[in-house]
């Protein structure tokens, strides 16, 4: 098969194509680093398989999949290698588009190729007419989460929470300047969180992962978490899997989180 990989971080590619290089039925494997390349190189070759990433700049891999699909001809399978939210995925999951949720495993990428080659031509262009104008929908959805606090009602950039902390029937959502205390649960905070890349690492703790600087395993099984800025926390053995959302893929011989 023909495998073209587009991603903009070169980690990434150099991830996706060791592990589809060791495939025995590879007949052509390229990458581009953008979409711009993407279409440049497609225009020459034509391919099984896009190994395609979501957010890229300037032109992201969902307009990149609308664009192959309206200029018509043949359309390679797509295998969107996402780290976006679960809502993503399950649309995803709903259309039965393959896709890869970061960070991957060799087996998950090979599971995807092997559900892709099998796709034929018109149920690859039925497919993407379906899924796309959903999953722009998605992405597109504003950034801002509304909270009411002291009667009023505002409106919090979630990339600017720190960390939500669980205080009895209340959670603090504490911010690099300034916290808001709501009355709600830290389950409920969780949940809704979540798309905005927050994760649970303690009972009473969620954590915003762009803020994770570091993190020490320990022999108990625990691990020690860094924030920027210095400050620490310790995951709970409960939910230490959770770290594994931490990274898009793992560089490494050990295992990223230690069962």
């Amino acid at each position: 098969m023909r495998v073209l990989i587009v991603d903009d971080e070169p980690l990434s590619r150099r991830a996706l194509a060791d592990v589809v290089s060791a495939r025995k039925d590879i007949e052509i494997l390229d990458s581009a680093g953008d979409a711009f390349e993407a279409l440049e190189t497609l225009d020459k070759k034509a391919y099984d398989i896009l190994l395609l990433d979501i957010h890229m700049p300037e032109l992201s891999g969902i307009e990149l999949a609308d664009r192959l699909n309206k200029r018509g001809g043949s359309i390679p399978s797509i295998v969107f290698v996402t780290a976006h939210d679960q809502h993503a995925v399950a649309a995803f999951e709903k259309h039965a588009v393959d896709y890869v949720l970061k960070p991957f495993s060799p087996e998950r990428i090979h599971e995807a190729l092997d559900v892709a080659i099998r796709r034929t031509e018109s149920e690859r262009a039925a497919q993407a007419i379906k899924v796309l104008p959903q999953l722009e929908t998605l992405l597109s959805k504003p950034t801002k989460i509304a909270i009411k606090t002291k009667g009023r009602i505002v409106f919090v950039d979630p990339a600017d929470v720190v960390i939500v902390e669980a205080q009895g029937n209340y959670v603090l959502l504490q911010r690099q300047s300034g916290s808001y205390l709501l009355r709600a649960s830290i389950s409920t905070m969780a949940e809704k969180l979540k798309q905005y890349g927050f994760i649970r690492i303690h009972r009473s703790i969620l954590v915003n992962s762009s803020y994770v600087e570091e993190i020490q395993p320990w022999t108990t099984g625990e691990y020690a978490l860094r924030l920027k800025g210095g400050k620490e926390y310790t995951v709970s053995r409960t939910y230490k899997n959770n770290l594994r959302s931490l990274a898009r893929f793992w560089v490494g011989t050990e295992s990223f989180v230690r069962e």
